[in-house]
């Protein structure tokens, strides 16, 4: 038993004692790769960068000088409607005020800008009035056919009893009626005025048409009152129209 004891820790010892083989590492010496590649050297067109300095595309800067003065004026303006601030802010009175009346002041606005671009397209905003062919005008329109209408006398009773205004309107339909005689219109009880005066395009009665429809226009749906020597003038621009001959 001592005999096999003894074994064992011969064994044991010479195990521990062994060093496990190793394997020399081979070093490799670095190898440098040098570009041999031809550079081609490029300079900056001086002349091409100081053009570009003086496109404001290519100017950059940042120099804020406040508001405009467009800006400052609507700031102005709407703190015109603060009545109800308080230091805790505005109560709901205030604030529904204030929003009903910027509403009321942009919608006058546009109403103005709407006015504005009427008259100077050289319609007259009067023929939009309620009631303006109430004129106490003894006349019936919706039966009325020029080719029926004894101009000349219809006329002429018209402007002896002072009614111009009838009598500029027999006036407008006798033109009218020229331009059909003349084949120049397709005269219609129901046509507007405009499209008679679109009948007209390219033609050389389509400018002084237009003359007389407008001052019709302002005569029959205005509020105008025409007196004898303002009639005597519109009966002028009247003759002048020759329905379309030359």
């Amino acid at each position: 038993m001592r005999y096999l004891l003894l074994i064992f820790l011969l064994l044991t010892a010479s195990i521990a004692n062994a060093k496990p083989d190793t394997i020399a590492a081979k070093k490799v010496p670095a190898v440098i790769r040098l570009d041999t590649a031809s550079v081609t050297l490029r300079h900056i067109d001086t002349a091409a960068i100081n053009n570009y300095k003086k496109q404001k595309e290519f100017i950059y800067k940042d120099d804020y000088s406040g508001p405009s003065l467009w800006t400052r004026f609507w700031r102005w303006f709407w703190s015109l409607f603060d009545w109800g601030k308080t230091k805790t802010g505005y109560s709901n009175f205030w604030k529904w005020a204030g929003v009903l009346i910027k509403y009321i002041i942009m919608i006058g606005g546009i109403a103005a800008l709407i006015l504005v671009i009427l008259k100077s397209a050289g319609i007259d905003i009067n023929i939009f009035r309620k009631g303006a062919r109430k004129a106490g005008i003894a006349y019936t329109e919706l039966d009325e056919n020029i080719h029926e209408i004894d101009f000349e006398k219809d006329i002429e009773t018209a402007a002896s009893a002072g009614n111009y205004k009838l009598a500029v309107r027999l006036l407008y339909l006798r033109a009218l009626k020229q331009l059909s005689d003349n084949n120049l219109i397709d005269w219609q009880p129901n046509k507007t005025n405009q499209a008679y005066v679109q009948e007209l395009n390219n033609n050389p009665a389509q400018g002084p048409f237009k003359n007389i429809t407008r001052q019709f226009e302002y005569v029959w749906y205005g509020d105008f009152a025409v007196t004898g020597s303002g009639y005597s003038q519109i009966t002028k621009l009247f003759a002048d129209f020759k329905g379309g001959r030359p």
